[in-house]
């Protein structure tokens, strides 16, 4: 019995020397991997920046019809890829033609009742400038006694009249330009004759940028205003908008490099740059300010916004990034 007893306290003895190294090894190891972490802590603290308050932004176009009317033609879908240009609706046009062809014609009267008072108004200079000869000529004739008074008289009113009517016929025109008479009643008959060609075309819709279609809202059949919104274009370019806390930025500056971690694809790191650094906090450019002159005054760490661009082509058939997605930028400050 007591040999078992020494043999289990030898044996005993060989296991806790084997397992010492190891535990030793274990501790080692777990040190280092602290070592290295803190490391790692210090380095991306000393040299980077990060905020998780951030998110792809874009710049919006909401489209609208500029004119009135029934929708006759919808060429789009919803989440439908468009080109700056592309036609994508029709209103009903009919009433607007009819408001063209009125204006086009009332424009084409007043420029013909111009062109016929030029043509009086040439008529009467040449009538003043036979007048003001004949009155000459028997002006001097009368000097040598060979016609009378009354021939005389008759010339001096005939020279009168054609004055009279060349003052008129002056009055109804009121500026030459480029050979054509133009007044204020032909000017008016021009711009309702555009003004109705402009509406007419404004009953066709067009793209106006390059984008995806998004809340889409205009069916054939529905009668809009002007203003009612149609649909959304949310274009390809995007970037991103991080708000920094103020005491962030002391090293931060336009062209520093950023990594780019986008919540939606979390195993690819996008590379990106410092685009630029608003000049007043999200607080102070929102709709009501805070005011801080009172009494009950509690410090805040501020928000700034960052705009970070990307620096690298993105497939949208391989990343489809849109406005409102989450993202963590990593900027390298040092």
């Amino acid at each position: 019995m007591e040999e078992e007893n020494t043999i289990k306290e030898e044996h005993q003895s060989e296991e806790t020397k084997v397992h010492k190294p190891r535990k030793r090894f274990i501790a080692i190891g777990l040190i280092v991997l602290m070592a290295i972490g803190c490391g790692i802590f210090i380095h991306d603290a000393l040299n980077y920046q990060s905020t998780d308050d951030a998110y792809v932004e874009t710049t919006t176009v909401q489209v609208a019809p500029r004119v009135s009317g029934q929708i006759t033609d919808v060429y789009i879908t919803d989440n439908q890829p468009v080109k700056e240009g592309m036609l994508v609706a029709k209103i009903d046009d009919a009433d607007y033609k009819v408001k063209y062809e009125g204006a086009k014609a009332k424009y084409e009267r007043v420029l013909l009742n111009q062109k016929n008072a030029q043509a009086i108004h040439n008529a009467a200079q040449t009538k003043i400038e036979v007048a003001k000869k004949d009155l000459d000529r028997y002006t001097n004739l009368y000097a040598q006694g060979a016609v009378s008074k009354q021939t005389l008289d008759n010339a001096q009113a005939a020279y009168d009249a054609a004055q009279a009517n060349l003052t008129q016929a002056e009055q109804s025109l009121l500026s030459k330009t480029n050979d054509k008479v133009a007044d204020t009643d032909l000017k008016s008959a021009k711009a309702d004759m555009d003004k109705a060609a402009l509406d007419l075309s404004y009953t066709k819709i067009y793209a106006p940028q390059s984008g995806t279609v998004s809340n889409r809202r205009v069916e054939k059949g529905m009668y809009v205003n002007v203003g009612t919104p149609l649909f959304v274009v949310v274009p390809h370019n995007v970037w991103v908008v991080a708000n920094f806390k103020e005491n962030q930025l002391r090293h931060m500056k336009p062209g520093q490099a950023v990594d780019i971690k986008i919540d939606t694809y979390p195993d690819k790191v996008f590379k990106g740059k410092v685009d630029s650094i608003q000049r007043a906090s999200g607080a102070k450019s929102s709709l009501f300010p805070p005011e801080n002159a009172v009494g009950s005054f509690v410090k805040i760490v501020q928000r700034i916004p960052v705009k970070i661009v990307f620096d690298e082509e993105i497939d949208p058939s391989e990343y489809n990034i849109i406005p409102g997605m989450s993202v963590v930028p990593k900027v390298r400050i040092r």
